[in-house]
């Protein structure tokens, strides 16, 4: 049980209250163990002799033990409640926290689903072991050893009789401890394919029913949900055989002692409040050993949430801040990517970027154009350091991103991704997200900006207004303008637009360029886009094929020596096409060239 001990180390801050609910358990026992001690003294000092006094001491006696046994009980129960909820919390946190650190690589190699499940069903798994079963231990100890001495005190021949049962009981229970570890495993991991087939369903619901799936999606489901009912009512058939056979045993113990205690009454060896003292010690006695048993079916369940546990806990971001990394005060904006290859799995024959070469001075805005899958997002998430480079370096004012404080990079660049990630609150908060305490004026100079400002003012509550659950009553243009404002309101030095006007229209799309215009001036500006007419005033247009830099430049320069500038122009703005300037004749088989 290694990996549950080293999740009970959570439990160190709360020892003191671990400790009072040890103590309380000590008490619970001893109230329960000194019950037969005075049912003996009631039936040979008081009904075997006929005396009213000492049956109504001992019964007096009976129910003060009761009550001080029920009153701990009670604060045992509150106690273990506290703590093993406060280990729960700071379990909860540091899991959460630890997943919030993850770089896009972790969370790449990781299901949501396994994570959810890991941060709900796993914790609560190992704090109802540290709340009850680490309790419960002791309890089943305190009533086994006690029961035993009395036992022996009661009758020393009689109590061999516990050299049978006690170990065939541990056989059995050993035996299903055995069995059951690697099945609550397996149990746990069907939970977490069941989960995220939820969480993924949940989120793609509007494909699910665009592509009318929904019998595929309830089929899915109902496969998953069987494969971990089926690993589940395994485990519980283990406990269904196991206890039975557990009671089997100690009722043969319990006939054994009838026959050979009776036999002793018979002959005057034992008394009968002797006996009946004995029977109850017997029971007391099998019955920590079933609980000990119950902690030990308890047991592998909790380690494998553990083990489940620590694996998040101990997994280490991609993404390293270096012991000597210095905060970056003011950014320029200058980006250098230097012989950059980039690849997910560390193999160089899956290359996403290669021999990536390119400098970006302060102020200047610079397009990415390439099909899907040449590297544009890729490149641009190399420089907040949501990746690392596998070879070369990239530099900001300089310096390599790896060597800067991660909170001083990013707060300086603003990004907004191409799949809009809103969040629950009102659409001011989703703007203000990467600055809380911005002011109401700064948050609607933004939206303005965004060419946003209009959709939200005729909503019903304006800049207060609730974004539903993943943003269902917004449109897609209205959350990526949502997200462009979010990221111009932290006026960065680095602004990263990854194709963030696809949903908006043509006239949108040019309103907003034109917004951004005026705030790109001073500040370094990557866009990725999809239509050229938005990158045509850009200071350099890089294109890149499979993951390779093939051409870059102006659009003066590249329309008259890439081809492939060459087609992307022609298939969006048609046959001579003119702009400041520069004309083209996109018909079959013509140059294009510049005037």
């Amino acid at each position: 049980m290694s990996h549950l001990r080293k999740v009970l180390i959570y439990l160190k801050p709360y020892k003191g209250w671990v400790f009072v609910a040890c103590g309380l358990v000590v008490i619970e026992a001893l109230a329960q163990l000194v019950v037969p001690l005075l049912l003996k003294f009631v039936i040979d000092d008081g009904i075997y002799l006929g005396d009213m006094t000492a049956i109504l001491l001992g019964s007096g006696l009976m129910l003060v033990a009761a009550g001080v046994g029920a009153i701990a009980t009670v604060r045992r129960a509150y106690n273990s409640a506290k703590f093993s909820q406060w280990m729960a919390f700071d379990l909860r946190n540091d899991l959460f926290s630890r997943i919030q650190r993850f770089s896009f690589g972790n969370m790449d190699r990781m299901q949501t689903g396994q994570l959810i499940t890991r941060v709900s069903s796993d914790i609560d798994v190992v704090r109802m072991f540290a709340g009850l079963g680490l309790i419960m231990i002791i309890r089943a100890i305190v009533l086994l050893v006690g029961s035993l001495f009395f036992l022996v005190a009661t009758d020393p021949k009689l109590s061999m009789i516990m050299v049978v049962l006690i170990p065939a009981i541990g056989i059995v229970f050993f035996v299903l401890a055995k069995i059951a570890q690697p099945l609550f495993k397996l149990v746990q991991q069907r939970l977490d394919v069941l989960n995220t087939i939820v969480q993924e369903n949940l989120a793609g619901v509007r494909v699910v029913k665009a592509f009318v799936r929904e019998p595929y999606a309830v089929d899915q489901f109902e496969g998953a949900n069987n494969a971990y009912m089926e690993k589940f009512v395994k485990v519980n058939r283990l406990m269904v055989v196991a206890f039975p056979v557990v009671m089997l045993i100690a009722n043969l113990g319990m006939l054994a002692v009838i026959i050979l205690g009776g036999i002793q009454v018979i002959e005057g060896a034992l008394t009968v409040g002797g006996l009946v003292a004995f029977s109850n010690y017997l029971m007391t006695a099998t019955f920590p050993i079933v609980m000990l048993g119950m902690i030990i079916a308890m047991m592998p369940a909790a380690d494998a949430s553990a083990e489940r546990i620590l694996e998040v806990l101990n997994t280490e971001s991609d993404i390293q801040e270096s012991s000597t990394a210095t905060p970056l005060e003011a950014m320029r904006g200058k980006v250098s990517f230097e012989q950059v290859t980039f690849n997910y799995n560390g193999s160089s024959a899956a290359a996403v970027l290669q021999d990536i070469n390119l400098v970006i001075e302060p102020g200047q805005s610079v397009a990415l154009l390439g099909a899907t899958g040449s590297g544009k997002t890729t490149l641009v998430g190399l420089i907040p350091r949501l990746y690392d480079a596998t070879e070369g370096r990239v530099l900001v004012d300089g310096v390599d991103v790896r060597e800067m404080t991660e909170y001083s990079l990013r707060s300086q660049i603003g990004v907004a991704l191409q799949q809009t990630t809103l969040f629950s609150g009102t659409i001011a908060e989703n703007i203000a997200y990467g600055r809380p305490d911005a002011a109401k004026d700064e948050i609607v100079k933004a939206a303005k900006a965004a060419q946003a400002h209009d959709f939200i003012t005729v909503m019903p509550d304006g800049y207060e207004s609730n974004v539903e659950a993943r943003g269902t009553n917004l449109s897609g243009g209205q959350k990526q303008r949502i997200a462009i404002a979010r990221a111009l309101l932290i006026n960065p030095a680095i602004l990263i637009l990854d194709d963030s006007t696809s949903s908006v229209d043509m006239e949108t799309e040019f309103l907003i360029q034109e917004a951004l215009d005026e705030i790109m001036e001073g500040r370094t500006t990557f866009i990725i886009a999809q239509r050229i007419s938005s990158v045509l005033k850009a200071d350099q247009i890089v294109i890149l094929d499979r993951g390779r830099i093939t051409a870059k430049g102006t659009h003066r320069e590249l329309l008259d020596k890439s081809p492939i500038y060459q087609e992307i122009f022609c298939s969006q703005l048609g046959i001579d096409f003119e702009v400041e300037g520069i004309s083209s004749d996109c018909r079959d088989d013509a140059e294009v060239g510049v005037e």
